[in-house]
């Protein structure tokens, strides 16, 4: 019964989240009470406080289902090829990025943390915004680091600016493309710019 119990919750959890992202996405972060996210999930406003402490917390588990630290890919890229250069995992990586950002749950949450999060509670989404781009920039340092030490990257290039290049292309692609995301695929146009951004990179 216990472990039946267990599922449930973890599943109204779930069904919460994703009620959630569906009002967040429509009516913004601010604007959306906990009274409209339980309505929306079938259940009551105390099944919310079961699992999220506030509205805050509810937003931050949100956007951790989505959150891909760049290591986690170049991770997943080097298990399935062990021998992989750091230049190829860098490319293999930054596609498989594209290509998660692609499925719609993604797509939704990225956008409410961009573009429908104001600053509200203890939540600052610019500050959310910057964590994870450092982030990202740091993990992508670090392969371009792996690269010039194997002599892979130019001679002229430093892993550093290297890392800014990517991710500020890779940033301007991805805002241009939630602005209009029916217009075309970010994984196809990504493809191309990452494609010739790792030849001119590459010594």
């Amino acid at each position: 019964m216990a472990r039946k119990t267990k599922a449930e919750a973890a599943a109204t959890r779930e069904a919460l989240l994703d009620a959630a992202e569906e009002v967040f996405f429509d009516k913004g972060v601010a604007r959306t009470s906990l009274e409209q996210v339980a309505r929306h999930a079938g259940v009551t406003r105390g099944a919310i406080y079961w699992h999220f402490k506030n509205k805050g917390d509810l937003f931050m588990a949100l956007v951790e289902r989505v959150r891909m630290p760049f290591q986690s890919l170049v991770d997943e890229v080097k298990n399935l090829d062990p021998d992989v250069s750091p230049m190829d995992a860098m490319r293999l990586a930054s596609l498989a990025g594209l290509k998660r950002l692609e499925q719609p749950s993604h797509r939704r949450i990225l956008a409410i943390l961009i573009h429908r999060c104001e600053f509200f509670s203890d939540i600052n989404p610019l500050e959310m915004q910057n964590e994870i781009g450092e982030e990202c920039f740091g993990e992508m340092a670090n392969v371009f680091k792996l690269a010039k030490e194997q002599g892979q990257l130019r001679e002229d290039l430093s892993p550093e600016v290297a890392a800014r290049l990517m991710q500020s292309a890779m940033g301007g692609l991805f805002h241009d493309w939630l602005r209009a995301p029916e217009a075309y695929s970010v994984r196809e146009r990504g493809t191309t710019l990452i494609d010739t951004l790792i030849t001119l990179m590459r010594r």
